[in-house]
């Protein structure tokens, strides 16, 4: 037999609620917002800045332009003014040794040098720098990344003593932890930008050199 004191709270709790028409238009209103929303709020959480040059330069280099901008978003969060202790500079951090490697490889202007500043240019040589790393690295693209920030001769010495396997598995037994740290970061905003900005794609061969 019902419990007549707990129909006597329940009941009212059950009248109070809306019907089902109020429901369901409750549930789509709430779902409209929700497909808004949700790509406003990922944007704002995965900005992007500098595209036009991101897509000449990977078409250009073929970088993927996904990482390009991973790495950007890791090494100075789209600000071009960014220098670190060690001397890096620009969007992608280039050390000054980095910069004449790159100039006198990839027969670039030598005046390149006094514009690692500008976001084209830092953007491009960034670009091929990781292009040739995992080239380098054949293929590899996480031993590129760990090379990126550790530097090449580091990673292929680790590789050739059997330190590390050049897989993300296995970056635990990388000697450096902020290069761990840097891999782990890297791949998950490139997963992020390559989720969020695959249309853009659609447009790389459309872009020439913004001046």
């Amino acid at each position: 037999m019902a419990n007549p004191g707990l129909e006597k709270w329940i009941r009212p709790a059950i009248d109070a609620l809306p019907s089902k028409r109020k429901l369901l238009l409750g549930f789509l209103l709430l779902l409209g917002f929700l497909v808004v929303a949700t790509p406003l709020f990922n944007k704002w959480m995965y900005p992007l800045d500098y595209e036009e040059q991101i897509l000449y330069s990977s078409n250009a280099t073929g970088a993927d332009p996904f990482l390009v901008m991973a790495i950007i978003r890791v090494e100075s969060k789209f600000n071009p003014e960014v220098e670190s202790h060690a001397g890096a500079q620009g969007l992608m951090q280039l050390t000054p040794n980095t910069v004449d490697w790159v100039v006198e490889r990839g027969r670039f202007s030598p005046a390149f040098k006094e514009s690692v500043h500008d976001p084209a240019i830092n953007i491009h040589m960034g670009s091929w720098y990781i292009a040739g790393l995992i080239r380098e690295f054949h293929g590899n693209e996480i031993a590129a990344i760990a090379a990126y920030n550790a530097g090449p001769g580091n990673v292929r010495k680790w590789m050739d003593e059997g330190r590390w396997d050049g897989t993300k598995q296995n970056i635990t037994q990388i000697p450096f932890g902020e290069t761990r740290h840097y891999i782990q970061r890297v791949t998950f905003f490139h997963e992020r930008y390559s989720q969020l900005y695959s249309h853009l794609t659609n447009q790389r061969n459309s872009y020439t050199l913004p001046h």
